[in-house]
């Protein structure tokens, strides 16, 4: 599973949700250009040092983040007012990627997770 298998994700998605995720991926790779993209639970996500960090979906009416953790989530209520979430998939908008400074916050408490801090 490589980067080849996410674009052939995204390349089965329709406008705008594709440009929409295709953003979200960029800004995880730009904050964590280490990263592996990998195919998880059948969804693109990213992998660094053997954990996986992130991953998006697009379903029929919004998109989810995917933190890879049920306590992400939960650790920032409060900066998640405005989206519906579960434990497991922050749902946003299919036309308005997350703000970079949101995916920011989620990928380094998950990566504090990861490293055991």
């Amino acid at each position: 599973m490589s980067k080849q298998d996410v674009d052939a994700y995204l390349a089965k998605i329709e406008e705008p949700k594709r440009s929409t995720l295709q953003r979200l991926r960029e800004t995880i790779l730009s904050l964590v250009p280490e990263a592996e993209e990998v195919i998880s639970y059948q969804s693109p996500a990213f992998r660094v040092k053997g954990g996986v960090v992130a991953g998006f979906a697009a379903f029929k009416n919004h998109l989810s983040y995917l933190p890879f953790s049920g306590s992400v989530l939960p650790a920032l209520e409060a900066e998640l007012a405005g989206y519906s979430h579960t434990v497991s998939a922050l749902h946003f908008p299919i036309d308005r990627p997350l703000p970079r400074a949101l995916v920011e916050r989620l990928i380094d408490v998950r990566l504090g997770q990861i490293r055991g801090s």
